[in-house]
């Protein structure tokens, strides 16, 4: 889609596509790029990929790009291989077209970084006219080529004397609007310029128009690309760098290098827990031009324990050049990626158990995730991953030392209700509603073949509590009928035992799972009718029923068993209940809140009537 030379044969008679260039533009600057800032990184792209291709041509030749911003122009100059007058028709009046695909350079593609010919386009994000001034290096005694173009679509071409560029390359001058001051002030087009090219290989400078030497941009190599006096001092160095990119002291840094893709960089360990599943951003240059801040794309999805910044050669970038291409490279690179996390760790675990033990304390939950899938970590480190227990916060292999057989729950909210009970009687309980720690506890026999893991059965908490007396039993009778009449809306059967601790009055023994399948039924029954409602019946009789398990060592349950009057024994019943209900820490159904509150009150009325 040519733009318009104001020197060609309007009578032609093939026709082309006419482009709104302004409306082009605007496409541009809301749907491709993310700020207009990105104009000064085409730029300074374009001159790369010329040096680049100047060395194909003089290998040996000391070539620079040159930035300069005084306020009133932004200008980028290049040694690079330069452009011809056919070079310049070609390349810069066509939109899409790009110089890297010409034929002469098309099997040194991967050796630039730009893939798309519309960087150039960026340009009228914040100026209106474009000026082009170039020398080609290829040919000996080229002249200068002059062009010109323009926010409206239409562009000049002139031929110039030698003279008037004495040297090869190419230099590109904006001349701001107005209103893209924030864009091209002097100590913005500075920053920027460190911002996207500090790792550049080419030597490059920038100058404000002061009258002093320009200031290198990027004065020294890439931090991994250093020599140090020693590996401690290396080490030091990578920390150093990775606290300045992300703000934050790294735990540990882990040196990334995958040859076969030319990638080099660091994976900084974050110092403090993050939530399961937040990414971050990840910093990748591409040939040392800074690609993006953000890209999640680089790691797995279970690394978010580390932010990682990485320069590479074959990563392949999107239109916009501000995120990576998802390809078969890109796939291969994230694989190789975690496999040197995982090698990290392992590292760790072998020869750094405080670092490891900082880590875990830190990461654990990351680490988990990884375990499920992941054999080789779960081998390494399940033994020393914490873990909720009736014990306390302690490590399974810790935990499985003391107990013969571990019993998991399948809630947080189980374990709650259990715990205090379940550690008294000798029972070793996990906690297994947290994520991952279910399915990791199950797996504790595949490291430990003697460790024995078992869900947490109600019943095998009761067959743990001891059964009272036969006289006691009988004497309370009564009081436990009246008790189970109250609580039978709630589908709660009650029994007397003794447990520790004593302070303990009552045990609410009672799962998810089992309550929502009785509130299935009981709405299955209530919206059906005859035969299949007498169905739905007999299966909602089969539900698991909660059991509300009164203590006899307790001081007030001896108390309450040996009240005689019907409505008091009701009442204490429900308080009971509720007392259990709120120990188990779920959350209360309305009835159970409504139930609280009504015992509460008849409870105070009985003790002023009494006092009365």
């Amino acid at each position: 889609m040519p733009l318009r030379d104001n020197t060609a044969d309007h009578a032609a008679a093939d026709r082309t596509f006419q482009v709104d260039l302004r409306g082009l533009v605007d496409l541009l600057s809301h749907h491709l790029y993310s700020s207009p800032r990105v104009y000064l990184r085409e730029l300074m792209q374009n001159a790369v990929d010329a040096l680049t291709a100047r060395h194909a041509v003089e290998p040996h030749g000391a070539f620079g790009i040159r930035l300069y911003a005084d306020g009133s122009i932004v200008r980028v100059e290049d040694d690079g291989v330069g452009l011809t007058e056919a070079d310049v028709h070609t390349f810069l009046a066509t939109i899409g077209r790009s110089s890297k695909r010409a034929e002469q350079v098309a099997e040194q593609r991967a050796d630039f970084i730009g893939q798309f010919g519309i960087g150039l386009l960026s340009c009228f994000l914040v100026a209106d006219e474009i000026h082009v001034l170039s020398r080609s290096a290829r040919t000996p005694d080229a002249p200068a080529v002059e062009w010109r173009g323009r926010g409206d679509g239409s562009y000049t071409v002139r031929t110039l004397p030698a003279s008037a560029r004495p040297r090869p390359g190419t230099t590109v001058t904006l001349t701001p609007r107005a209103d893209a001051g924030e864009w091209t002030r002097p100590a913005q087009v500075h920053s920027l310029a460190l911002h996207f090219g500090s790792l550049l290989r080419h030597p490059v400078t920038f100058d404000d128009g002061t009258g002093g030497p320009g200031a290198p941009v990027n004065p020294e190599p890439a931090p991994w690309s250093r020599t140090y006096p020693t590996p401690g001092a290396r080490s030091r160095a990578l920390a150093a760098y990775g606290e300045e990119v992300f703000g934050f002291t790294p735990l540990d840094t882990i040196e990334l290098d995958l040859p076969a893709v030319g990638l080099k960089g660091i994976a900084c360990v974050l110092p403090e827990t993050v939530p399961a599943g937040r990414r971050h951003g990840h910093r990748v240059h591409v040939k040392g031009m800074l690609l993006s801040e953000q890209a999640e794309e680089i790691l797995p999805e279970w690394a978010f324990f580390v932010r990682c910044v990485v320069d590479a050669e074959s990563l392949r970038p999107t239109a916009s050049r501000e995120s990576l291409y998802e390809d078969d490279t890109l796939a291969a690179v994230r694989d190789a990626l975690a496999e040197r996390l995982r090698a990290w760790i392992a590292r760790a675990a072998a020869s750094d158990p405080d670092l490891l033990g900082r880590f875990l304390q830190a990461h654990h939950l990351a680490v988990k995730s990884l375990a499920v899938h992941d054999d080789e970590i779960l081998r390494m480190l399940l033994p020393w991953l914490p873990f909720e227990t009736t014990d306390g916060h302690t490590t399974l292999d810790e935990f499985a030392r003391t107990h013969r057989t571990v019993l998991v729950t399948s809630s947080v909210e189980e374990f709650r209700q259990v715990a205090a009970i379940a550690s008294a009687a000798g029972l070793g309980v996990v906690n297994g509603g947290y994520t991952y720690d279910r399915e990791l506890v199950h797996r504790l026999p595949e490291i430990r073949p003697e460790a024995a893991v078992a869900d947490l059965d109600p019943a095998t908490l009761t067959a743990h509590l001891d059964p009272v007396d036969r006289e006691t039993e009988l004497a309370a009778a009564a009081y436990l009928a009246r008790a189970r009449d109250a609580l039978a809306v709630f589908d709660c059967d009650v029994a007397l035992r003794t447990f520790q601790p004593a302070s303990a009055p009552a045990l609410l023994v009672d799962s998810r799972e089992a309550r929502h399948e009785r509130t299935r039924s009981q709405l299955a029954r209530e919206q059906e009718g005859g035969v299949w409602g007498d169905i739905l019946g007999a299966l909602r009789q089969e539900a698991p029923r909660a059991q509300l398990i009164l203590n006899q060592l307790n001081p007030l349950v001896r108390t309450a068993v040996t009240i005689d009057e019907p409505e008091l024994a009701r009442t204490s019943a429900e308080a009971l209940y509720g007392q259990a209900a709120m120990l188990s820490r779920r959350p209360l159904r309305p009835a159970e809140s409504s139930l609280i509150n009504r015992s509460f009150l008849d409870l105070l009325a009985h003790a002023l009537r009494k006092d009365s």
